[in-house]
């Protein structure tokens, strides 16, 4: 594979596909829905217009990407798999495929650390910390240390304002008449870097974390959920919009530059999808980066109450009925959130175009 390289900085073949989410330029709509699930994704891609048939494909890395239109606004659906590496394999690779803005919803499931945010409601984070295991910290050997701690909090990070209250919005008209559970829209959300030690779970190993979702509660205002996600999805749209203009950095940002390398990326078009030999993208068009916006928000399935006596966890069929109801809610979101015609990807050569 070696001499097949020609930059390892950023992997991309000769038809512009991306390494990790096999895809390119005109396969990748500006407003995205992502989930961690591809079962999720399914479900919310059966909400999609028929027409045009919908472009679904599945990198050698288990990205899937669904894209079509819903009422005629062109959307994409993209499961990524579980944590903050996959979430930066996704937001970094779709920036590079689109030209113009992105508006990017999270739809994934969390633990509620509040009791306004009951197993099967739905919590649209208003703000996200980080949570990082130090490995520093001598976890062996944990009364030796006087300062160390076991476990970084980071500085809160907010979603975009003006989408966060369309999610909550969608959602609100989304949730069936009967279904009371609340959906709430105030609270900051905790995305730990595991699923075990960094959420506080005890197992066998020497984790030092039996007082870390005390610590987070004591420490972070308004604290409510706890998952793996949405604060690297918060954290690099606020690095994108603030990033220094081309002139400052010495990185030309106007264009995407050319291939970077030969292979091995090889996508696959899964039953029901377009194939890619009908796929009318034509993967070179021009990627406009230099002036373009990434803006953000998540809708958070409660599958379980963390803090609770019993430690509820959700039903099966429940989860059923909440993947169904918010899908088309997040979808409606995005759909309504405005980008002008001139900041979206042209339409031209793309899998949506009609």
């Amino acid at each position: 594979m070696k001499d097949r390289l020609t930059d390892a900085n950023f992997p991309r073949t000769a038809d512009n596909r991306v390494y990790h989410l096999g895809i390119r330029p005109g396969e990748i709509a500006n407003r995205i829905v992502t989930v961690g699930s591809p079962s999720r994704a399914l479900v919310i891609a059966s909400h999609l217009d028929d027409i045009p048939r919908k472009f679904r494909l599945e990198s050698e890395r288990g990205f899937q990407t669904i894209t079509g239109r819903y009422k005629g606004v062109p959307v994409s659906i993209i499961s990524i798999g579980m944590g903050s590496p996959n979430m930066d394999f996704f937001v970094r690779e779709t920036r590079e495929s689109i030209a113009g803005d992105m508006a990017i919803i999270r739809l994934g499931s969390c633990g509620s650390l509040s009791h306004t945010a009951p197993v099967g409601s739905c919590v649209v984070p208003i703000q996200c910390v980080g949570v990082t295991r130090n490995v520093d910290f001598d976890f062996g050997n944990p009364e030796d240390q006087q300062e160390d701690k076991a476990y970084f909090i980071s500085k809160p990070v907010p979603d975009d304002p003006e989408l966060h209250q369309l999610v909550i919005k969608a959602l609100e008209n989304a949730r069936p008449p009967e279904d009371q559970t609340p959906i709430v829209g105030d609270l900051v959300n905790a995305s730990a870097d595991s699923f075990y030690s960094s959420q506080g779970r005890l197992t066998s190993f020497p984790d030092h974390n039996g007082h870390l979702i005390e610590e987070l509660l004591q420490n972070v205002e308004s604290l409510g959920t706890l998952e793996m996600e949405t604060f690297h999805l918060y954290h690099l749209a606020k690095c994108w919009n603030r990033r220094l203009p081309s002139s400052s950095t010495g990185v030309d940002l106007s264009h995407p530059g050319p291939p970077l390398t030969t292979g091995p990326v090889q996508p696959v078009t899964l039953p029901g999808g377009t194939p890619l030999s009908q796929s009318t993208a034509t993967g070179s068009a021009l990627v406009t980066l230099a002036d373009s916006r990434i803006h953000v928000s998540a809708a958070q399935m409660v599958f379980a109450a963390r803090t609770s006596a019993n430690r509820d966890f959700i039903t099966p069929e429940k989860v059923k009925l909440i993947e169904e109801w918010t899908g088309k809610g997040v979808l409606e979101a995005l759909i309504t959130y405005n980008i002008p015609s001139e900041r979206l990807h042209p339409e031209e050569g793309s899998v949506w175009a009609t």
